[in-house]
């Protein structure tokens, strides 16, 4: 391959996160479905925006055709068609505190220039799915529908079964856990300062790893099957194992409640 010579790529992304860069130009975090995640620059994007107009948003699904050059971290953005996005509606909010959860945990999550096809198609059903609820009560389902699948698909969901310390059969009980151990534990084994997952959480978060999320949306209207205590544990063990808090995910309760 000659040196320099630039690789041209096209194919499905998610914006994450832009940055200013350089004058006119913006840095672009994008979650693409054939490369991973992939840092770009968008030269004059601040200046024109004629090649790439509100395809910039954050949660937008777009056709990306970008320059890769070998031994670069940073790819050259050409161009942006916008598939999807979220602007297509009125965001309220709720809304928004619920896209921006989505694409911080991939920002935070996703390693570099990882094909996650998996995680690509969950992050685009929860985000339409989230644009589509009319009440700010129904998006906790699809919110936590994501951190759910999320752990689980980073490895990080905890066996909700069995308490870690001794194996007592947990089924139907309410289970203890903490931020600051991995697990859940039964009663006599739970760590200082633990928080209660009750059998109705237990029972949601089943239904949410074994059902699609257009099915539990149906479900969720005629009787709610997402208690609030499963999103707090899922967002805290999302939080946990990315060493970090996440912002999104306060802003998000907040507008629940107000």
């Amino acid at each position: 391959m000659p040196a320099g010579r630039q690789i041209p790529h096209e194919g499905e992304a998610i914006i994450l996160r832009t940055w200013p860069f350089q004058e006119a130009d913006l840095l672009v975090s994008l979650f693409t479905r054939d490369q991973g995640k992939v840092k770009g620059v968008a030269r004059h994007a601040l200046r024109s925006r004629k090649r790439f107009g509100g395809a910039l948003e954050p949660a937008t699904q777009v056709r990306a055709l970008y320059l890769e050059r070998p031994n670069q971290d940073l790819v050259r953005l050409d161009s942006f068609e916008v598939l999807w996005s979220p602007l297509h509606a009125a965001v309220s909010p709720s809304r928004l505190a619920g896209l921006q959860l989505v694409t911080e945990v991939l920002e935070e999550a996703l390693p570099e220039q990882a094909p996650e096809d998996n995680i690509f198609r969950l992050a685009l059903t929860t985000l339409k799915s989230i644009q589509a609820e009319a009440h700010p009560g129904a998006l906790r389902l699809p919110v936590t529908y994501f951190c759910l699948w999320m752990n689980r698909l980073m490895g990080w969901m905890p066996e909700l079964k069995r308490c870690m310390v001794c194996g007592t059969d947990l089924r139907g009980q309410t289970l203890y856990w903490s931020s600051n151990v991995d697990g859940v534990t039964c009663q006599d084994h739970r760590p200082a300062n633990s928080r209660t997952l009750s059998p109705a959480s237990v029972a949601g978060a089943g239904l949410i790893l074994h059902a699609p999320l257009a099915d539990l949306l149906i479900e969720e209207a005629k009787d709610p099957i997402c208690p609030e205590g499963l999103l707090v544990f899922a967002v805290a063990t999302l939080e946990r194992h990315l060493e970090r808090r996440l912002r999104s995910a306060l802003a998000f309760t907040l507008a629940l409640t107000s």
